[in-house]
């Protein structure tokens, strides 16, 4: 069906396709995502002894939706970096598999690398306010962004943007990459045009494990440069007098890039905090990345076949 497909039409296919997916997928994880911030956030070992504990505290304190906040920034930061990263990723592959002689197992990694790159732009500053909304900041998100702006200026909606890079391309490779190979492998071994719904997801759940296992130092240090305070987090009469002093602790902290802020964090907590939110980061990420290939591969399929339907209509007519 591909064939019959211009490198630019994939792309747009590839772009409408990871927009509905993204979206789909945060939308589900977001209250695990809520669990592993907290736990990544310097000073949690104070506030929280593991992840079950996030959840009763959070649930005590906040209700159901203190799982939720920032979902309002998720839903359309996601569905455009999702959209811009699937996008480039297909526009990546079409355009490298047109090069003669092009090695076929440098394609997928070569074309993660270029779609994290490319969504970054959009992605890291969803992530810095959802992650400041998780971990207290008041209000709605388009509040939460007027704040930043201006306490920090329009750069301070990019903080931690190098360290996410440097945690997200790696991540983007191993996980884009581990599903095209697995996925080649399963259309070798079947001889079939497409997966089936539960290879699909299996094939992402394993990207998505092996990816997050290997980076959540990385992602740990991200977490601590996006939700260092820059302002009050807690504000008169919410949670307890314990935690509002915490807060104000963990405020008064600071981490100046990326290996400073690697080296502080082994020097302090070790490698048990370089590991911190490691086991719901996994469980996230496989979950993620299997919902997420699985709508993917589902919602790329079902536009290809409009698309193709529509252009022998036009042609027909």
């Amino acid at each position: 069906m591909m064939k019959d497909i211009s490198v630019l039409e994939k792309a747009q296919i590839g772009a409408a396709a990871g927009g509905i997916a993204g979206a789909f997928t945060y939308a589900c994880l977001h209250p695990l995502d809520t669990v592993k911030t907290k736990l990544q956030t310097h000073g949690a070992s104070q506030l929280y002894s593991g992840p079950l504990d996030v959840v009763v505290k959070t649930f005590q304190e906040q209700g159901i939706m203190g799982f939720y906040k920032g979902i309002s920034a998720v839903l359309v930061g996601s569905m455009f970096s999702s959209a811009v990263y699937f996008g480039t990723c297909e526009l990546g592959k079409a355009l490298l598999s047109q090069l003669p002689n092009f090695p076929l197992v440098a394609m997928p990694p070569l074309s993660g690398a270029l779609g994290n790159i490319v969504s970054s732009a959009i992605l890291v500053p969803k992530e810095l306010i959802t992650q400041r909304m998780q971990t207290g900041a008041q209000g709605r998100s388009w509040e939460v962004v007027l704040r930043i702006v201006q306490k920090e200026g329009f750069m301070g909606l990019y903080t931690g943007y190098s360290a996410a890079l440097v945690r997200n391309l790696p991540a983007s490779v191993l996980s884009f990459s581990t599903f095209e190979y697995l996925k080649s492998a399963w259309l070798k071994k079947t001889r079939k045009v497409r997966l089936e719904p539960w290879q699909s997801v299996v094939s992402g759940a394993l990207a998505g494990m092996i990816s997050s296992a290997l980076t959540t130092p990385l992602d740990v240090v991200k977490t601590r440069l996006m939700t260092q305070a820059r302002s009050t987090y807690m504000q008169s009469g919410q949670g307890s007098l314990i935690e509002a002093e915490l807060q104000a602790k963990i405020a008064a902290s600071s981490y100046k890039g990326i290996s400073a802020t690697l080296n502080k964090i082994w020097l302090e907590e070790g490698w048990m905090g370089l590991s911190r939110g490691i086991v719901p980061r996994v469980l996230y990420s496989a979950c993620f990345s299997a919902l997420g290939y699985f709508a993917f591969e589902t919602a790329r399929l079902a536009l290809v076949r409009r698309h193709l339907a529509k252009k022998k209509f036009s042609q027909i007519t």
